[in-house]
């Protein structure tokens, strides 16, 4: 069945010399939720024109206590990027819902809208390599598990994925980020709390299914557990770039880890540019 979208869209023309992208915001009618979600999208220009082209897509998820806003400020320069690269980025916003269809409440079914609502709707409403081979998806702290949660899970509708300074493993810190709201309470709920993590959904992929690039920064927190990442998809024999940088859990590495996400999957869509 075809999804409807109830969408209000205010158009901002981006007017800084050097770039014309366009950001547009958008209220997405989420049919699985009942509700309008916010989403930021950065159009270049290359899908405006009069010859408009057909572009790849990178989802980007924004971290704990953000909003779709987020990665705008984190990265001021998406819209040259977006013009210099031909990439079309997409900023849900998706609460403090970890990404998850929560298990405890049916209002937050973020999996859904991200791997199915949204992407249904940005390909229906922008000129989309439509296609998993064009489409990314990362994101920050937060945001970092929401895409590897999201891209193990959907290797059908994403074929690169990242993670900065991501929380891919929650378990050594259960009163931390409401995460109980939305799995229930730890002691209660080991084995819930285990699967819910990206660590508990690397079995789900094998190698060549996703083109993946984790980071984190040296003084960053979730330091030891992206190290357990990258150490559990090795032993899987699957191939991803793992890159440690010095850093904190903040904006400043944000603004410059980024940089290096967007080349992989540059990289990764280079064969599409012809498109």
């Amino acid at each position: 069945m075809k999804t409807k979208f109830i969408l209000v869209t205010l158009f901002l023309t981006v007017s800084l010399a050097g770039y014309a992208a366009r950001i547009d915001t958008v209220m997405v009618k989420s049919a699985s939720m009942n509700k309008d979600v916010l989403a930021v999208f950065v159009i270049p220009d290359v899908v405006t024109g009069r010859e408009a082209k057909a572009c790849p897509v990178v989802f980007l998820l924004h971290g704990y206590g953000g909003n779709a806003y987020g990665w705008l400020s984190a990265k001021p320069e998406l819209p040259a990027i977006a013009d210099e690269k031909g990439i079309i980025f997409v900023c849900p916003d998706a609460k403090n819902s970890w990404y998850w269809d929560s298990p405890t409440d049916p209002a937050y079914r973020y999996e859904t809208f991200v791997a199915t609502e949204l992407v249904n709707y940005t390909d229906a409403h922008y000129k989309t390599i439509a296609a998993r081979e064009g489409r990314a998806i990362t994101g920050l702290s937060m945001g970092g598990h929401g895409a590897l949660w999201l891209a193990f899970r959907h290797t059908d509708v994403f074929g690169a994925a990242g993670s900065t300074s991501g929380g891919v493993d929650f378990r050594p810190f259960p009163e931390k980020w409401e995460i109980s709201n939305q799995l229930g309470d730890y002691n209660t709920h080991r084995d819930r709390w285990s699967e819910y993590t990206v660590v508990g959904q690397v079995s789900k992929i094998k190698d060549g299914d996703l083109a993946l690039i984790v980071d984190c920064g040296l003084d960053d927190f979730f330091l030891d557990i992206n190290i357990s990442l990258h150490l559990l998809l090795k032993s899987n024999h699957i191939s991803h770039d793992f890159i440690l940088r010095p850093g904190k859990h903040n904006m400043a590495y944000w603004n410059n880890s980024i940089d290096y996400q967007i080349l992989f999957f540059s990289k990764y869509f280079s064969p599409n540019e012809k498109r």
